[in-house]
This record gives structure tokens, sequence and C-alpha cells, in this order.
């Protein structure tokens, strides 16, 4: 396919070499060749961005994997779409397989929402459409003035398990807390197999932190107005660990969409394997893998780790060979093509449900 005579164009906006693998799978899989441009850091730290190709009337899709350099990486996209909008081309796609700071999606105290700020400047640098996967929460589609495609890599993590876990039918589909547990039983409901959920975590949920109706805070000698009398709330107290559920004597499978901070995965495990589990697996979409996480899951009783490559992890796989990696680049290139010849995006979505 002659990708410019076409119509359209596929540009990496990443710097790092690690960060272009992705763009280039993709790229191999529409039979068209990477848009000439050049990314860099100067010496002051700024970003640089220079198209060496005329967009002119073109539909332009921008891969943007998130190294760990997350901000250096947002930079290059709103800069380099700026370019692209400046450079008069017809549409400018942003192919962002992890969307970065998904995680504060939520008004927390006197925090802010940085999901929609985000979300506020790359359509101000002149993005018109996004493609996405597995956001952390889907109502972030709502920040968005312009549509948002929010694939699923749930059906490559399925045939995963289907092809490269032997006896998987002995295996449970396990949500290491209540919150996960929708995920969980959309994942046992397709592979018809049983589901358990571990309950009463030691570590604090989203849920369970200060949104700011704590404030404001309480100050000394306080005036209270006469007559006001707030029922009182009673604080929240977990339970003890439990395993909701029976794992013994089978092969648990935890799923998730993000694995970054590992300890509440490694803490999963133990207590899976104390519980009579004699394998255990972690699946998730967004493999962050942040500061000491390879170590602690080679340190740990979890025998595989199951990511997509919608971030860079490369030297995470070096340094604990438990990491496994699913190309999820044919999804993406689909979606592109799809995108580009007006053609419905239902088929991408088939045998979807709502809680993947």
């Amino acid at each position: 396919m002659n990708a410019a005579r076409s119509g359209y164009r596929v540009f990496s906006a990443n710097s790092t070499a690690a960060s272009t693998e992705l763009a280039k799978r993709i790229t191999e899989r529409l039979g068209a060749e990477l848009g000439k441009s050049v990314v860099y850091q100067e010496t002051n730290g700024e970003t640089r961005v220079e198209i060496k190709e005329s967009v002119r009337g073109q539909d332009i899709f921008i891969i943007q994997t998130i190294p760990r350099d997350v901000n250096t990486a947002v930079m290059e996209l709103l800069i380099m779409a700026y370019a692209l909008k400046t450079s008069c081309a017809r549409n400018i796609i942003g192919v962002i397989p992890y969307f970065p700071y998904s995680k504060q999606s939520k008004m927390r105290k006197r925090g802010s929402i940085v999901c929609k700020l985000l979300a506020s400047m790359l359509a101000k640098a002149g993005l018109t459409h996004i493609i996405t996967m597995d956001l952390h929460q889907k109502e972030i589609q709502g920040f968005f003035s312009f549509p948002v495609d929010n694939l699923r890599a749930s059906p490559f993590l399925l045939q995963y398990i289907q092809e490269e876990i032997p006896d998987y039918r002995n295996a449970v589909i396990v949500a290491k807390s209540p919150d996960a547990a929708k995920r969980a039983q959309s994942y046992a409901e397709r592979l018809r197999l049983g589901l358990a959920v571990i309950h009463g975590e030691a570590q604090c949920t989203e849920q369970d932190m200060d949104d700011g109706r704590h404030s404001p805070p309480m100050v000394k000698n306080a005036t209270v107005h006469p007559g006001l009398e707030l029922p009182l709330m009673m604080a929240k107290e977990k339970p003890p660990i439990t395993v909701v559920g029976d794992v013994g004597g089978r092969i648990a499978i935890i799923v998730d969409d993000i694995i970054d901070d590992v300890e509440s995965f490694v803490a999963a495990a133990e207590i899976l394997k104390e519980r009579g589990a004699y394998k255990i697996f972690v699946m998730a979409t967004h493999g962050l893998l942040s500061a000491d996480a390879p170590r602690l899951i080679e340190e740990s009783s979890i025998d595989e780790v199951v990511v997509t490559n919608t971030v860079p992890h490369e030297v995470q796989k070096l340094q604990c060979p438990k990491i496994k990696t699913v190309d999820i680049s044919l999804i993406l290139s689909e979606a592109i093509r799809r995108i580009h010849n007006g053609e419905s995006m239902a088929y991408l979505f088939r045998n979807i449900t709502v809680d993947d």
C-alpha cells in the first residue's frame, strides 16, 4: 500500500529508539513507511520536532508510546501535533496505547483532575481523534471534545491463556481486590472458569483516598453553628485478608489493567500460594513495571507476568525472565486502516463486554 498516495501518513513522536518499536510493527502491518520527522531534546532540555515531508490535506496518525519519562513523551506528542496542524494536515489522530495520567482522573483533596487537563491540551494542540487501549477509567472518554476509540486487549490476553498456559481448564481467575472483580468476572465467563476475589488487602484503594470532602481542615476552638449536628461517620476498617473462592490445587490467574508498583500483586500471590494455588500468573494490559518491579517479581511467588507492548519494557524483561509480552500491533493497525477508510469500528469490539 502506498500510504502517501492513499492520503495518510504514520509518524512516531518518540525520540528514543526503544519507544519506536511498536510504531515500526504497526507500519509493517499496514505496508507503509514511517513518516520522515526528527524528534529530539536540545542541550537545554527543550523538545524540538521537525516534519521532513509534506502532510498537506492528509490524515496523519501519530503513534506515541509512553516510556518512563512521561512528561517528555507528552511534550513530544503535543509539539508534533501542533507542527502537523500548522503544516495543514487534514486530520491528526493520536495513537496512544497507554494514556498517561489516567490514574489522576478524580479529584483528590485540593489537587486537580490532570487527565482532563491533558485532554484539553491535546485538543488545543490540534488532535482530532484518539485511539487508545484499556483506559484506567472508561469515563475518561468524556473529558475529550473529539472522538476516542478505547480498544481492548482482552482478546489477546485470553488467547495467550488458552495457547500458552498448559491445563488452563484447571485455572481460576482472581481479582486482587473487589474493585477488579468485574474485569475478572468477564475473563472467567468467557473462559468458562471459576472466579476468586481477594478481600481485605492492606493498602488503600482509590475509593478510600481523601477526595476533599474532609476539608476545610479541623481548627482548634472552631465555632459550630448552634443546632448543627451532623451524623457521626464511623471510620472504615478493613477486615482480615480473605480469599472468596476456592484456589486450592488450581492455577491462579490475576487480571488487571495496569501493573506498575507490584507490591500488591506480590502480596496477592503470597496469599494465593498459602491457600493452595500451585501456579500463579499475572495478566495486565499495561506493564509500567516501575522502580524495583523486576526484582520483586523475580523474588516472588509469581510464576509469570504477561503484559502487552503498549508500554516499552525491554529493559525490565532483561532483568526478569518471568515477564512475557503479547503483541497488540494487529488491532492498532486495523484501527488505523478502518478510521482512514471511514469503516465501522464495531468489528474490533465484537464480544467485548462493558466490564472489560
